[in-house]
C-alpha cells in the first residue's frame, strides 16, 4: 500500500476568503473525492492544531492507495484537478512524501 501526504501553508487571504475559510474548501473539496475515485482507500484532510508555530503548514492531507499506480489515477482525475486548482490558488507552499506501508 502507499501512503500519500501532502502539506499546505494557506495564504492568509486569497480569493476574498481567509485562511480558515480557504481550508473549509479544501476539506470539502477532497472529503468528495473517495465517493468519485474508488482507488482512494482512505482519506484525511486536517488543519494544523498549533497555527501559532509559523514553521509549520497548516493542512495536510493524508491519504492511502493499494498501488502508485492506483495514486496515479487520482493524481490524473479529472475531478481531483479540479480541487487542486482551487488548493494552488490559495496556497503559498507545497510538500509532499509518498512511501510504502
Amino acid at each position: 500500500m502507499i501512503q500519500h501526504i501532502v502539506m499546505w501553508k494557506l495564504l492568509d487571504e486569497a480569493k476574498g476568503r481567509g485562511k480558515a475559510e480557504n481550508f473549509a474548501l479544501i476539506r470539502d473539496g477532497l472529503s468528495a473525492l473517495p465517493a468519485i475515485i474508488p482507488e482512494i482507500r482512505s482519506l484525511s484532510v486536517l488543519m494544523n492544531a498549533n497555527p501559532d508555530d509559523q514553521r509549520n503548514m497548516d493542512a495536510v492531507l493524508v491519504t492511502t492507495f493499494d498501488s502508485l499506480a492506483d495514486l496515479d489515477i487520482y493524481a490524473n482525475h479529472p475531478e481531483h484537478l479540479k480541487v487542486g486548482a482551487f488548493i494552488g490558488s490559495v496556497v503559498s507552499a507545497r510538500s509532499a512524501i509518498d512511501y510504502l506501508i
